[in-house]
Parts: C-alpha cells; sequence; structure tokens
C-alpha cells in the first residue's frame, strides 16, 4: 500500500503539470483570491469569479479525465488511498477546481492586457472541439451533460489562457551562459548522522554516535586522498541512496554546493557535514555540457513561472470567489464502466505543443 500511495502522490503531481496548459502558471491555482460561500447561483452554476463562472458539465469534464486517467493506470482501487486527512479522491476535486480557476482567471487578465484568439485560433478550438466530442459515447455525454458548445468553450478558455502566458514571459531572455547554468558531475561517500524506524521517521544519533562517525569519515577521507579506489570505498562506506550525479547551482544543500563547485576534476573534498551526515565528495567533471544545456532550460522554465506568477498572484488578490458550495459538495467521480474519456488534455496539447 506504501508504494501504490507513493505512486498515486507522483501521479497527482503529473496531472497537476497536465492541467495547466502552459508551463509554469502560478501554484496557488487562485487560492490568493477571496473566497464567499453564496446563494443566488443558476441551478449548474460551481462558481463565479468576478463576471466568468463555472458550470457543472465544465467541472465534470475535469474530473472524468482525471479519474480515468489515474484508473487506466492504477485501477478503480485507487480510490481507497488516503493522502493525510482527504481521500485521493477529494484532493482530485480540490486540483480540479483549483485548475478551473485559474484558466477562467487567466480569461480575465485577457480582458486587462488585451488579448484576444484570433480568426484562426478561433476556429482551431472549434475543431478540437469536435474531435474531442465526436471520440465521447452517449454515456459519457449524458453523464457530463455537456454539448460541443461546452467543450469549445474549455478549448477556448485554455487557448486564451495559453496566449495570455505567452504574453506575459514574452520579454524574457533565453540565452543562459554556460557558467550560470554549469551542472558538475560527482562521486560522494554519505555516512549517515541518522537512523530511521520503520515508518520512516528520522532518529538522530546521539553525540557520541556522531563523534563515532566523524572519526570514520575522517578516515575514509584520509584512505581517499592517500589514493584508495574511490569506487572500492563507496562500496564499503557509502550509506546514500546514489554515490553519483550531476548537479548545477542551487539544486544541493549550500554547503556540499560550495564544497563540490570549489573541485577540479579528480579533486576529493574534505569532509562535509550537512543534515543528512557526512559527506566526502569526489568531482569527476567540472563541466557536464549535455547536463548544462538540460540545466539552461530548466532556468529558462523557472524564470518564466517566477515573472508570470507574479502577474498572477498580484491579479488574483482584486478578486473575488463566489463558490457553490451545496452544488460543490454534491459532485462526486461517474463510477461507470462505459465511461472512459480522458484524452481531453492530450487533444489540446497534441495541438498547441
Amino acid at each position: 500500500m506504501i508504494g501504490k500511495r507513493k505512486k498515486a502522490a507522483a501521479l497527482l503531481l503529473s496531472l497537476s503539470a497536465l492541467l495547466s496548459v502552459m508551463t509554469g502558471c502560478a501554484g496557488n491555482g487562485g487560492e490568493g483570491m477571496k473566497v464567499v460561500l453564496t446563494t443566488g447561483f443558476d441551478r449548474d452554476e460551481v462558481f463565479r469569479i468576478e463576471t466568468i463562472s463555472c458550470t457543472l458539465p465544465e467541472m465534470m469534464v475535469y474530473l472524468t479525465n482525471i479519474q480515468n486517467q489515474y484508473e487506466s493506470v492504477y485501477g478503480t482501487e485507487i480510490w481507497n488511498i488516503h493522502l493525510g486527512d482527504m481521500t485521493l479522491e477529494q484532493n482530485v476535486k480540490d486540483i480540479a477546481l483549483a485548475q478551473i480557476a485559474q484558466i477562467k482567471t487567466m480569461n480575465l487578465m485577457a480582458e486587462k492586457y488585451q488579448v484576444e484568439l484570433t480568426k484562426e485560433e478561433k476556429e482551431q478550438t472549434e475543431y478540437l472541439a469536435e474531435v474531442y466530442f465526436a471520440s465521447l459515447n452517449e454515456t459519457e455525454v449524458e453523464a457530463m451533460g455537456v454539448d460541443r458548445k461546452t467543450i469549445e468553450g474549455l478549448y477556448r478558455e485554455y487557448a486564451l489562457a495559453n496566449k495570455v502566458y505567452q504574453y506575459i514571459i514574452k520579454d524574457i531572455n533565453p540565452e543562459i551562459s554556460d557558467d550560470e547554468a554549469r551542472t558538475i558531475k560527482v562521486q560522494q561517500i554519505l555516512l549517515k548522522t541518522y537512523a530511521t524506524d520503520g515508518t520512516g521517521r528520522k532518529i538522530e544519533y546521539t553525540e557520541k554516535a556522531r563523534e563515532d562517525t566523524w572519526r570514520t569519515a575522517c578516515e575514509v577521507q584520509e584512505k581517499a586522498m592517500a589514493g584508495e579506489d574511490f569506487d572500492e570505498l563507496i562500496r564499503h562506506y557509502n550509506e546514500g541512496e546514489k554515490s553519483a550525479f550531476s548537479f548545477g547551482k542551487g539544486e544541493m544543500d549550500p554547503v556540499l554546493e560550495k564544497a563540490a563547485f570549489n573541485l577540479g576534476t579528480g579533486e576529493i573534498s574534505e569532509v562535509v557535514e550537512t543534515e543528512e551526515g557526512y559527506h566526502i565528495i569526489k568531482c569527476i567533471s567540472t563541466f557536464d555540457k549535455e547536463e548544462t544545456d538540460s540545466n539552461k532550460i530548466k532556468i529558462v522554465d523557472k524564470r518564466k513561472k517566477e515573472v508570470f506568477g507574479q502577474e498572477y498572484d498580484a491579479f488574483v488578490e482584486t478578486l473575488t470567489r463566489k463558490l457553490n458550495e451545496e452544488l460543490w459538495e454534491s459532485i462526486g467521480f461517474i463510477h461507470d464502466e462505459n465511461v472512459v474519456t480522458a484524452d481531453f488534455w492530450e487533444i489540446f496539447n497534441n495541438a498547441y505543443g
């Protein structure tokens, strides 16, 4: 069961990323908005943000596609898993609510920035809606309560949100220097200063056990400096999950990073202490070209997220979201073997990259 929980959590994160059409929407999904539970909604209106609403059929498209993506990998028993104090189904409902609120909020941002879809872009969303709607069987259409216009509206909102995102991050310089993105490759020997119990909880070593471990680490470092085979020392002493890895600046514990980046190729560090324990590092390469190029992409992506996140967070601070609590609480997954639709986002992403 623990393995399944880990997989479920990983899939939850991947789906959360998948739902965000543009790479790097603000992470709060609209949580900065003022949420008001109120009455006066239309019969199928789930929530309202200023002048824009989310209907029940729209929400069911989100929920049903996520549900079926999970079940296609893990089966229906996945919904028996709890993540903390809530069920996985409740967690997925919250993700769907946050994500669709984010997309609709970005459509409000489009008004602020005067961003609109072109005639060709609107025609594209019409075509995608036809493709997805044609893939639904009668049971799916009825269960989700959707028609082609509902799907077209969702795709149009996604396309406009994507265009807003591109507008906001358009001035970010994609050029990153080798030095800024430099990735090094190292080997390490880690002697931990803690144990774990059956639940994975850390149990810190006593002072005496830490001193003993420190002495052992110093002995290992001396052996490495004397020319003993580092791979052999790894096999005998390393307690870390990995003994060789690449990383860039800002990705590791600052103390470990500083020690590693000050090494030349083939050099071995002094004993470095972190919260994990005592490390002896050997630099294999001061410049990993392939990893450095990959890191440049990550750095640009991070900058895009930060720039967009600042704009988005400032905008949502001015908005009020009104949630139809009674309707929201009544919404649940569809459990019908004939309802298997799962490619709503794949169809859009294939068209928009």
